[in-house]
C-alpha cells in the first residue's frame, strides 16, 4: 500500500489539523469577533496552509458552522440519570458550563452571527438548531419511554436554554447551579 492509498485515521494528522483550525477560529472570534478575520489568518494561527482549509471546508462560513456543530456534539452522549428531572438538570448544567467556559461566549456569538449571514448563514443557523433539537429529542424520547410526561424540545429551548444564552450574551454570569436548576424546575411544573 503506498502513501496515497493509506486510509485516513480519525486520530491522525487530519484530526489534529481540524482541532488546531477549530481552536484558531475560536480564538479569533474571542479576540476580534465574527467577520473580523480571514481564512488566511485562521490558517496562519493554526499553522496550516490556507489551501488546506479551502480544500476541507470550502469557505469560512462552512468552517464556522463546523466549529459550532462540533462544539454542540461534544456534549454527547446525552445524560441518562433515570429521570427526566435529573436528565434535564444534568443537560442544562453541561450547557451552562459549555457556554460560560473559556470559549463559550465566542461560540454563542458565532451562532448568532452565522444566523444573520444570508443563505449560508440561514443554513448554519438551521443546522445548529436542528442539532440541539436532535440532542434534546433523544433525551425526551427516552423519558417518554420510561412513562414520564416530557415537554417538547422547543419548550426546553424556550424555557431552559434561551435564558442561559441571553444571560451569557449580556454578561449576566455566572450561571449558578441554583439558577440553572430553577429553569428546569419551572419548565416541569
Amino acid at each position: 500500500m503506498n502513501e496515497h492509498q493509506r486510509a485516513r485515521r480519525p486520530g491522525g494528522r487530519s484530526a489534529r489539523v481540524a482541532a488546531e483550525v477549530h481552536q484558531a477560529v475560536t480564538d479569533l472570534i474571542s479576540e476580534r469577533g465574527y467577520g473580523n478575520f480571514t481564512v488566511g489568518e485562521v490558517a496562519a494561527r493554526a499553522g496550516v496552509a490556507d489551501s488546506s482549509i479551502y480544500r476541507r471546508w470550502g469557505n469560512l462560513e462552512t468552517l464556522l458552522t463546523d466549529v459550532a456543530l462540533k462544539r454542540l456534539n461534544a456534549q454527547s452522549p446525552m445524560p441518562d440519570t433515570g429521570s427526566l428531572t435529573g436528565d434535564l438538570r444534568t443537560y442544562a448544567a453541561n450547557v451552562a458550563r459549555e457556554i460560560t467556559g473559556p470559549d463559550g461566549l465566542a461560540l454563542v456569538r458565532l451562532a448568532v452571527a452565522l444566523s444573520g449571514n444570508g443563505r449560508q448563514g440561514d443554513q448554519a443557523r438551521d443546522d445548529i438548531r436542528d442539532e440541539r433539537t436532535r440532542q434534546l429529542q433523544s433525551m425526551l424520547d427516552r423519558s417518554r419511554d420510561r412513562g414520564e410526561n416530557a415537554p417538547d424540545a422547543l419548550e426546553v429551548l424556550d424555557h431552559v436554554l434561551a435564558p442561559m444564552y441571553i444571560r451569557v450574551l449580556f454578561g449576566m454570569v455566572p450561571l449558578t447551579p441554583e439558577y440553572v436548576d430553577g429553569l428546569v424546575d419551572r419548565l416541569l411544573t
